[in-house]
């Protein structure tokens, strides 16, 4: 098999986030909030529905992003946030490194929770960049489990109020290097919230640590394709699997995008697309974008056709 159909050990699911046109600045803002972060490569895809898209890879803080500005058709919102964790004890500088980037996200933000001490956590706050992706910046306390500095979160309202535990384990049954992690319950008397339902729990997929809760009060959002996850797959067969067991719901097959039953947007992808579309001609990636875009599920011999075929008059 061609070089680029291998996935390397790297992270195997990569969050996506839909811009309309801000997918550039906005990763090289959060490489200038967060410390260990980097904007790694940028290109243009021509020709798309959106017409021509910026895609960015970038780094934030160890864990990776890839970004597209693809026009105005998929608002952000709270209902998948990144929780980002300061841990004193491997950190002296957490509480100030805390405050600093809480600083740095509320130019232009709004802030959801406001910084400062809750029952659950000696200092947190939640709040919304001035491009609408959401932060949820947790002080973490000395007992607590280690985890990842950057943990995508994902919050169950209205309709799916309620799911998250199943939704956890279905995720959990899928994806075959998994594990659960911490798991606590709403208690009594905390209406709206239903006693037994998810407050908080986490679990691990592919090396890539989530987040869910369930939240019963009034949200005017829910799941949609701004903020989507990547799976890199080393072969079809793979793609196969992921898009059999994930698929809900056929009408929003396309370009390797579906669409779960809980309403979350992920993409199935070969492993070797970045490299594709980061360090192919403008030729090779032009075929290969004509090729995706008439596809729902992709067929990797049909990409690496298009990707390696000869130009016309050579």
């Amino acid at each position: 098999m061609e070089e680029w159909f291998v996935t390397s050990k790297n992270q195997i699911i990569v969050p996506h986030i839909w811009y309309d046109k801000d997918a550039v600045a906005a990763a090289h803002f959060y490489a200038s909030v967060f410390p260990d972060s980097r904007v790694t490569s940028v290109t243009t895809i021509r020709d798309t529905p959106s017409g021509d898209c910026d895609q960015v890879f970038f780094e934030i803080w160890g864990q990776k992003f890839m970004a597209i500005s693809a026009g105005p058709y998929f608002k952000l919102n709270p209902s998948v946030s990144f929780f980002v964790n300061f841990d004193p004890s491997r950190d002296k500088d957490a509480v100030e490194k805390m405050d600093e980037i809480w600083d740095k996200l509320s130019e232009g933000g709004t802030a959801l929770m406001p910084l400062g001490e809750y029952p659950f956590s000696k200092r947190f706050g939640w709040i919304q960049d001035k491009y609408g992706v959401s932060w949820q910046l947790m002080l973490m306390d000395a007992e607590d489990e280690e985890r990842p500095a950057i943990v995508p979160s994902f919050l169950f309202v209205g309709e799916n109020c309620g799911k998250a535990e199943e939704a956890m384990s279905f995720y959990l049954s899928v994806f075959n290097s998994s594990r659960q992690g911490l798991m606590t319950r709403y208690p009594a008397g905390m209406e709206p919230d239903q006693e037994g339902t998810i407050m908080f729990a986490d679990f691990m997929l592919e090396n890539q640590w989530f987040t869910v809760m369930d939240s019963a009060h009034n949200h005017e959002f829910a799941f949609n394709e701004a903020i989507s996850f990547m799976v890199k797959c080393e072969s079809q067969a793979e793609i196969d699997y992921f898009w059999e067991k994930l698929s809900a719901v056929p009408e929003a097959e396309q370009c390797g995008w579906l669409k779960d039953k809980y309403g979350i947007s992920w993409q199935i992808v070969p492993g070797g697309m970045d490299k594709m579309m980061k360090k192919g001609t403008p030729e090779q990636r032009a075929r290969v974008t004509k090729a995706f875009l008439k596809m729902k599920k992709f067929n990797l011999a049909e990409l690496h056709q298009a990707f390696e075929q000869d130009q016309p008059g050579q």
